[in-house]
């Protein structure tokens, strides 16, 4: 009975979920342009054509409908090619240390240009996203605006993704809402959980406002994780021993929303 309790008491607190509006865009800057990039950046996320299939957009791995992930281990791309790797939720990307997993790309517009290039998802190169874009008359004064050129270069195609995925965040979640001292904002059970979250110790890596996001941490530091995923989390940029299964910590807001869970997806609840 024991330990159910404490199991509940940390599912509670855990499954914490944001009430606010996904597309909030609060301390985004306002301006035109970078009105115009968000507005373009929309635009090109729901896009297929960004794909050398035409049929796979940001939205196919990322779909906003589904808090920002897609529901499976590993997201199915060109050629009906699975990726290494489970997405994670898009939403709140950018208040993260990094960009995928193994925190390869330093911020959102570096970010976007990997799917667009990787073989195993959209498998298109810089040269013919260019290319293709370009031919689209209808974009033309959507990126003049934004950009102040008719001409889209891949680099401006990323920088409109980023606006966009900027503006994806869940703010004024209850456990955000209690840290900022509102003590109403979570159920006795939810403060309990909380409680043995931090006693436990789980909120040294899973800490900050997201409950996570904010560091790398070794998979299998107690004991070996077992796994057929071939991802070496850092060491696969890095290429030192002592980066191997060296994962990004993933956040827990929102976490009930977005299983399956760990870099391989292999687990498929709380």
């Amino acid at each position: 009975m024991r330990t159910k309790l404490i199991v509940g008491s940390l599912f509670a607190f855990t499954a914490l979920s944001s009430s606010a509006a996904l597309l909030d865009s609060v301390n985004i800057p306002q301006t035109p342009q970078q009105e115009a990039k968000i507005e373009l950046g929309k635009m090109l996320w729901f896009d297929p054509r960004l794909s050398l299939s035409g049929k796979i957009s940001c939205n196919s791995c990322h779909d906003l409908s589904t808090n920002g992930a897609d529901t499976k281990p590993l997201s199915i791309g060109y050629a009906g090619r699975k990726g290494t790797v489970n997405s994670p939720t898009v939403f709140n990307a950018g208040k993260q240390i990094a960009q995928f997993w193994d925190g390869r790309a330093k911020n959102l517009s570096e970010q976007a240009t990997g799917p667009i290039t990787n073989p195993l998802e959209m498998a298109m190169t810089p040269e013919l996203a260019e290319g293709v874009i370009r031919s689209i008359p209808g974009y033309r004064p959507y990126f003049e605006k934004a950009f102040g050129s008719q001409n889209p270069t891949f680099s401006e195609i990323a920088e409109a993704l980023a606006a966009f995925e900027s503006t994806l965040t869940t703010p004024n979640s209850p456990f955000e809402r209690y840290v900022k001292g509102d003590k109403t904002a979570l159920t006795q059970q939810q403060i309990d959980g909380l409680r043995l979250f931090r006693r436990s110790g789980c909120i040294m890596c899973h800490n900050g406002n997201l409950l996570g996001g904010t560091s790398f941490q070794k998979v299998g530091s107690v004991r070996p994780y077992i796994t057929n995923n071939p991802s070496k989390g850092k060491m696969d940029i890095t290429g030192k021993p002592w980066d191997e299964m060296m994962f990004k910590v993933p956040i827990l807001l929102n976490i009930e929303k977005t299983a399956p869970y760990f870099h391989d997806g292999a687990i498929t609840c709380l």
